[in-house]
């Protein structure tokens, strides 16, 4: 058999065609293309095995990439899904969504080279897909019944891979929420040219064929109460996410033409999901839009301005593109879609005309200092303030825990900032203050990454099955 350690040598790193500009921005399908059999084995075997695998390390489920891309090499594609779930309840999603530039793709021993990094997040997706596609099933067939049920709140990415962790271990798992399909942000505010909802409605699929009942249109505190979810079930798990947008507070932010980015992006989806045309208050054609954000979120924003029709969309940030939070193929994408960067610029206040609506918004220039606590801290230049002129303008500073009155009301404890209180001593892992709530995800850490709330969740799976099966 040929020696493959060094094949990096000879096949150029390659990602799945995208669908061309021109017609991407014309709709809202996903964009990526998929690998064929042999391109994905072809990228799998550019892996050099460096026997200390950064890769792995950086991804915050630490999956098992070198092994799983050895299958895929192989081409023993149900094996490699099945070693991608033991680590990740939803790597087709995460395939899709994390920014593997800053995580197992940008720890790649080759991408510290001229050769590029191996394409894992590609790989993952293209693999679940597959597998799923031939009918790959996670195998319960060992799993023995134990009588114990956990009721989860919230069906998004940590409520979903804490229900498949409670299933493999033999308890019972219902997942309320109070949406009308699962997935949290995952259906309602991440934007279909990202992440298509049949893929959500797949995993659906899968988890309700592991025995995972989704109990939906049903929110806790107003449709049933969290006290009788105490009653009647033996732990309850908490993955409310972080809905709450950060306000910045802005000068103008209630002018007519003001949006604000997760409300924005929830009803833009929504409506598509009923096949509905934009409202009147989403009809962007012609309009000059302007983003201030550069996260993720602000990246969506930018996205879905274009495909509303906007004239042109500037993003706005206070920092510089090094120190941008949002995903390097997501800037990548806002540039070929025709966004505009505007780095080093701080927003002061939103303008409006004599009717109530946007006209511009007033900007002042930027510094960089690093003062040894974080990220360099942008400073305001005096002197050097301009206008923006802009008919729409959406506002995406980031979100905050959403914690329900519920919680403190059972003696769950919160830190100052609303988000729960877990892992104090003497206490489980995710486990609350109250010993038979556990939680996870954005309302644990704060806004954060898809995958790290699926770590949450699988975790807190881990603790509550300890807890009641010893």
């Amino acid at each position: 058999m040929p020696d493959k350690s060094f094949q990096f040598l000879h096949v150029e790193r390659q990602t799945p065609r995208t669908v061309p500009v021109a017609i991407r921005v014309l709709g809202y399908g996903e964009i990526a293309g998929d690998f064929a059999a042999p391109q994905a084995a072809g990228q799998a075997e550019r892996c050099i095995d460096c026997g200390n695998p950064y890769c792995e390390h950086a991804c915050p489920v630490h999956n098992y990439i070198p092994n799983w891309l050895k299958l895929v090499q192989d081409g023993r594609i149900l094996e490699a899904a099945t070693l991608m779930h033991e680590t990740n309840p939803l790597p087709e999603i995460c395939g899709r969504v994390c920014p593997q530039d800053r995580l197992c793709e940008g720890s790649c021993t080759l991408e510290q080279t001229d050769f590029g990094a191996v394409t894992i997040g590609s790989i993952e997706r293209w693999v679940t897909d597959e597998a799923l596609r031939q009918g790959w099933r996670p195998d319960l067939s060992r799993v023995r019944e134990s009588g114990k049920r956990v009721a989860i709140v919230g069906a998004g990415p940590a409520g979903l891979a804490c229900a498949d962790r409670l299933r493999r271990a033999g308890i019972a798992a219902d997942v309320y929420d109070s949406q009308s399909e699962i997935g949290g942000l995952l259906t309602f505010g991440i934007p279909p040219f990202k992440l298509d909802k049949g893929v959500v409605r797949t995993r659906r699929d899968v988890l309700e064929g592991m025995g995972v009942r989704f109990l939906l249109g049903r929110e806790v505190g107003r449709d049933v109460e969290f006290g009788q979810l105490l009653d009647d079930y033996d732990a309850v798990f908490v993955g409310t996410g972080a809905y709450t947008y950060v306000d910045a507070e802005l000068a103008g932010r209630e002018l007519h033409g003001v949006h604000d980015a997760l409300p924005f992006l929830i009803a833009n989806t929504e409506r598509l999901l009923r096949d509905e045309p934009a409202p009147h208050a989403f009809d962007f054609r012609g309009k000059h839009v302007v983003v201030l954000g550069g996260g993720d979120t602000g990246m969506d924003c930018n996205r879905t301005a274009i495909r509303l029709g906007a004239a042109s969309v500037t993003c706005v940030y206070r920092r510089d593109e090094a120190n941008m939070p949002g995903s390097a193929r997501e800037v990548k994408y806002s540039r070929e879609e025709g966004v505009e960067f505007l780095f080093q610029r701080q927003p002061l206040q939103i303008l409006g005309d004599a009717e109530g609506k946007v006209r511009a918004v007033r900007v002042i220039d930027t510094t960089l200092v690093k003062d040894g606590h974080g990220r360099a801290r942008p400073q305001n230049v005096p002197g050097t303030e301009a206008e923006l002129p802009a008919d729409v303008v959406i506002q995406s500073f980031g979100f905050l825990s959403s914690p329900p009155d519920w919680l403190r009301s059972h003696g769950v404890a919160l830190d100052r900032s609303g988000r729960i209180v877990t892992g104090a001593a003497g206490m489980l892992p995710h486990q609350t203050s109250h010993a038979r709530i556990f939680a996870g995800g954005d309302n644990v850490r704060g806004a954060d990454l898809v995958v790290r709330a699926v770590y949450d969740g699988r975790e807190a799976a881990g603790s509550i099955a300890q807890a009641l099966l010893g």
